[in-house]
């Protein structure tokens, strides 16, 4: 009960946060560090911008986390896919048979251009299945 002319206090409440821009935020951030595991943050990192511009679409008070998600996530998309057309530019350079016309050519490019993706059984005469050793 309140004397006449007195008001209750009641404290503001505290600003709604928002759950969708917080998810859009941290796959964003883990879009742009899954990258570099063959290129799988391509993934969160395309949830988190659909759910970054629903966030946004939306107008929720939290737009903080949801530009940071969007901006995260529209950085690895566009790395990503530039990753992605770099290497099958390579790979389908490697793979022309006017340019490379026997399969030793093709190999002999393809172990050229992606030093990186050689099998670790191929030096000790292994075969590249790993299953046998290669003839000789």
């Amino acid at each position: 009960m309140t004397l006449p002319g007195y008001q209750t206090y009641a404290p503001p409440a505290p600003p709604r946060k928002s759950g969708m821009a917080r998810a859009s935020q941290v796959l964003g951030i883990a879009g742009l560090a899954g990258l570099v595991l063959c290129l799988a943050g391509m993934v969160p990192a395309l949830v988190g911008l659909a759910l970054g511009t629903v966030s946004l679409v939306r107008r929720d008070p939290d737009r903080r986390p949801a530009i940071v998600g969007v901006t995260c996530s529209a950085l690895a998309l566009l790395i990503g896919a530039g990753s992605l057309f770099w290497l099958l530019s390579k790979a389908a350079q490697c793979g022309d048979e006017a340019r490379y016309p026997d399969e030793p050519s093709r190999q002999a490019c393809v172990e050229r251009e992606f030093p990186f993706a050689q099998a670790k059984g191929q030096s000790a005469g292994l075969s590249p299945t790993g299953l046998g050793r290669l003839p000789r």
